[in-house]
């Protein structure tokens, strides 16, 4: 009996501690109102979203054309994440449309398992129809899997997006530093729009 308490209390003081981090993530101690520093921090984002669209398509052939042909686009370039027991996520990003950006937004996402260690990785939203990227925008707060499905990408044998793929509303795809992540899982994702 005490072994398992300790245990609930290890993975308590585990959960606190990731959630806490994740708020902190958000902390500055730049005031509220420096524009310069906002600006900066909007120019960071659209140079790491620039960026991290070229590895897509460098990655896997066809996804330039499919983006220039989707109604808008949501990219984090980075999603760092880090756990031990209870894991945690949290990466700033950007929704294209017609190429340009029209807002910024924040993912976080949680877990509890068996994982150990942290990583980044970019996330790539792919919005194929109006209505889905209406119901996105016109969301307060939305989560993958409850407020919309969204298919994580899967390539063809030569490495291309297959025609299954483009189909589908919206589209997640998964980059790690090896290239694109096979059977990620983007289900939980909670996107929030920021004004960094």
């Amino acid at each position: 009996m005490i072994f398992r308490n300790m245990k609930l209390q290890t993975l308590g003081v585990a959960a606190a501690l990731a959630i806490g981090g994740m708020a902190m993530t958000g902390c500055t101690t730049t005031p509220a109102d420096s524009q310069g520093s906002a600006q900066s921090a909007r120019q960071a984002i659209d140079t790491n979203v620039g960026a991290t669209l070229s590895r897509l398509y460098n990655t896997v052939p066809g996804t330039r054309e499919m983006v220039q042909k989707a109604n808008g686009v949501l990219v984090f370039p980075s999603v760092v994440g880090g756990s031990l027991i209870v894991g945690a996520e949290y990466g700033k990003g950007a929704l294209r449309v017609n190429g340009r950006t029209e807002n910024y937004y924040s993912t976080t996402a949680g877990s509890i398992g068996l994982q150990a260690g942290g990583q980044s990785r970019a996330i790539i939203y792919i919005f194929n129809t109006k209505e889905a990227l209406d119901k996105f925008r016109n969301s307060n707060g939305w989560t993958v899997g409850a407020d919309a499905t969204v298919t994580v990408a899967k390539v063809g044998a030569n490495a291309s997006v297959d025609s299954h793929t483009i189909q589908q509303p919206i589209v997640g795809y998964v980059l790690t530093n090896v290239g694109l992540e096979a059977g990620a899982s983007l289900q939980g994702a909670k996107i929030n729009r920021i004004n960094p």
